[in-house]
C-alpha cells in the first residue's frame, strides 16, 4: 500500500516589499496630517470648529437691522448669513468667491467650427474647472493669512507666558497652586503672587487675579498693561487701598469709556499675623472654606477697574487659620457650560473643595480642572478659565 499523501498547509500570503513601503508611507502621512488623533477625536474637533464658526457668522447676522433679522424665511436667513460671510473678506476676495461659485453652477459647453479644408472641429470647455480654480486660489490666500496670524498669536502667547508666573512663590504659612486655560491662543485673564515691601516688617505677599472684559488680542493687551501697573504700584509700598485706587485711575484712561473694564481681586497677606486684607473690584467672590466647614465669600470692594476714575473701594480683612482653603477664580470656571447649556456653577466647585479638603493645593487644583472637563465634555470653551487655590498651613 502506498503511504497517504502528506497534507501541507498553504504558505501564508506575503505582502510585496514595494506595497509594504507604500503602506508605511501612507501611515506616516496620515499620522502627520491628523497628529495621531483618532477618528472620533477628529470629528469632535470638526464639530467644535463648525459650531464656533457658525456662532461667529450668526453674531454678525444678528447685528443687522431688526427688519432683516425678524424675517423668519429661509431665504432671508440664508441671505443674511451669506452677507455675514462675504463681509469677512476683502472686496477683491469677495469677487473671487462670487465668480467661483457662479462658474461652479454653470454647465459645461462647447462649440464647433469648420476649418479651411472643410473639416468640422468641436471645442468643449468646462467652466466648473475655472470656478474650482478660483475657489482654490481664494483658499490659499485665506490660509496664508491664517498662517501669519497664527505665528503672531503664538509669539504673543509665548510673551504672555513670560509675564505670568510658572510656579507659585514660597509663602510662609501658605501653600498655593494656580492654573489657566485660555479660550483662544492668548487670554485676558491675569494671575500672580509675589512679595511686596512692608514698612518695618517682613515682606507681605500680594495675591492677584483679574479678568479683562473680552477675549483674545484686545483683552491680552489690556492684561499686559494691568500687570505693568500692578507691579509698578506694588513696589512703592503704598497701602492696598491706594494701590487699587491708582490702578483704577490708570485703567480708566485705557477702557474706551468703560467698555474695556477689568474685574479684579487683590489681597495682601501678612505672614506674621496671618491677616489677609483684600479688595474685590467687581470680581467673582472668592470662596473661603474654613477648617470647620463653614463657607465665607470675600465680597468687600467696589466697581470693576476702568469704569469710574473716582470710584471708592472698601477693603475687607480677616484672619486665616490652619487648614482653611481659599479658592480664587474667574467667571470662566463657574460659567462653563455643557452640551445641555447647564453651567458648572459654584455648587460643583464647593463639592470638590469638600471632598478633597485633605489634599495638597496642586492635587486639589487638578481635581477641579478634571471635574470641569468631565462636566463640559466636548462643548467648546467660550471663556478663559483661571483658578488659584490656597491652603493655610
Amino acid at each position: 500500500m502506498s503511504a497517504p499523501p502528506i497534507q501541507t498547509s498553504p504558505a501564508p500570503a506575503t505582502v510585496p516589499a514595494r506595497q509594504t513601503g507604500l503602506l508605511d508611507r501612507l501611515d506616516r502621512f496620515w499620522q502627520r496630517v491628523t497628529e495621531g488623533l483618532e477618528l472620533g477625536q477628529l470629528w469632535k474637533q470638526f464639530h467644535a470648529d463648525a459650531r464656533a464658526s457658525y456662532r461667529l457668522y450668526q453674531k454678525d447676522f444678528e447685528k443687522q437691522s431688526p427688519a432683516t433679522t425678524q424675517k423668519s424665511g429661509l431665504w432671508q436667513t440664508f441671505q443674511g448669513l451669506a452677507w455675514a460671510i462675504l463681509e469677512k473678506l476683502t472686496p477683491a476676495r469677495r469677487l473671487l468667491l462670487l465668480f467661483g461659485v457662479v462658474l461652479l453652477l454653470l454647465p459645461g459647453g462647447g462649440y464647433s467650427h469648420r476649418d479651411e479644408m472643410g473639416h468640422v472641429e468641436f471645442v468643449q470647455f468646462d467652466l466648473r474647472f475655472f470656478g474650482g480654480a478660483m475657489l482654490f486660489v481664494l483658499l490659499m490666500l485665506e490660509i496664508s493669512d491664517r498662517v501669519i496670524m497664527k505665528r503672531d498669536l503664538e509669539i504673543a502667547r509665548d510673551i504672555q507666558k513670560w509675564l505670568l508666573p510658572a510656579n507659585p512663590p514660597a509663602i510662609p504659612g501658605l501653600s498655593l497652586a494656580f492654573a489657566a486655560r485660555p479660550a483662544n491662543t492668548v487670554a485676558g485673564d491675569f494671575y500672580d503672587a509675589f512679595p511686596r515691601p512692608a514698612p518695618g516688617a517682613e515682606p507681605h505677599f500680594l495675591l492677584a487675579i483679574a479678568d479683562v472684559a473680552g477675549k483674545s488680542i484686545p483683552a491680552a493687551l489690556l492684561m499686559a498693561t494691568f500687570q505693568a501697573s500692578l507691579k509698578t504700584l506694588a513696589a512703592t509700598g503704598c497701602s492696598l487701598d491706594e494701590l487699587v485706587a491708582g490702578m483704577n485711575r490708570y485703567a480708566t484712561t485705557n477702557s474706551q469709556g468703560g467698555l474695556r473694564f477689568t474685574t479684579a481681586f487683590l489681597a495682601e497677606f501678612d505672614p506674621s499675623s496671618h491677616r489677609l486684607t483684600y479688595i474685590n473690584a467687581g470680581h467673582n467672590p472668592p470662596i473661603l472654606r474654613r477648617a470647620s466647614g463653614a463657607i465665607e465669600h470675600l465680597t468687600s470692594g467696589g466697581l470693576p477697574l476702568g469704569i469710574n476714575a473716582d470710584a471708592g473701594y472698601q477693603a475687607g480683612s480677616l484672619i486665616l487659620q490652619s487648614s482653611d482653603w481659599l479658592a480664587i477664580f474667574t467667571d470662566g470656571l463657574v460659567e462653563a457650560v455643557n452640551a445641555q447649556g447647564q453651567e458648572y456653577g459654584e455648587e460643583r466647585l464647593l463639592n470638590v473643595l469638600y471632598s478633597a479638603a485633605s489634599s495638597m493645593p496642586d492635587a486639589l487644583l487638578r481635581r477641579i480642572m478634571s471635574d470641569l472637563d468631565v462636566f463640559v465634555g466636548a462643548t467648546p470653551q467660550h471663556d478663559d478659565v483661571t483658578c488659584i487655590v490656597v491652603k493655610v498651613s
